[in-house]
């Protein structure tokens, strides 16, 4: 990370945002994470919402420990040009397909939606069972 860096604009870092090309800008640094994608604590699609517009806040809002920023150094590629990030730009979301971020509850309703019908017949069938024996 010497003064030899490559300098990019915050166009340039935009055209990296998907989950096979995808770069963020943290602290002024521009950062290749791709690779870290898959082992993300925080799953991919929070960093490939962070895309295309400066991270930094998002990054420090979390609460890195110093491992996590440590790691930082392998991914770093260059600097961002500041001149080109404004906190007036209009930031346009990079063309990524939904993600359903709430998997817990779409898993919850599935197994509800088995359970709820077996507890009912167990009900019915128990019931049926008990008036006959009395």
């Amino acid at each position: 990370m010497g003064s030899d860096a490559k300098v990019y604009t915050l166009a340039e870092v935009s055209t990296h945002s998907t989950s096979k090309d995808c770069w963020l800008i943290i602290s002024g640094k521009v950062y290749d994470v791709t690779k870290f994608l898959e082992d993300h604590p925080g799953g991919d699609e929070i960093l490939l919402a962070s895309t295309g517009k400066d991270a930094t806040d998002d990054f420090e809002d979390i609460g890195h420990s110093t491992t996590a920023r440590a790691m930082m150094d392998e991914y770093y590629v260059g600097e961002i040009d500041a001149a080109t990030i404004s906190k007036k730009a209009t930031y346009t979301p990079p063309n990524q397909p939904h993600h359903n971020q709430d998997r817990t509850s779409e898993f919850i309703v599935r197994i509800l939606q088995f359970l709820v019908p077996l507890l009912i017949l167990g009900l019915a069938v128990g019931i049926k069972f008990y008036t006959k024996s009395s």
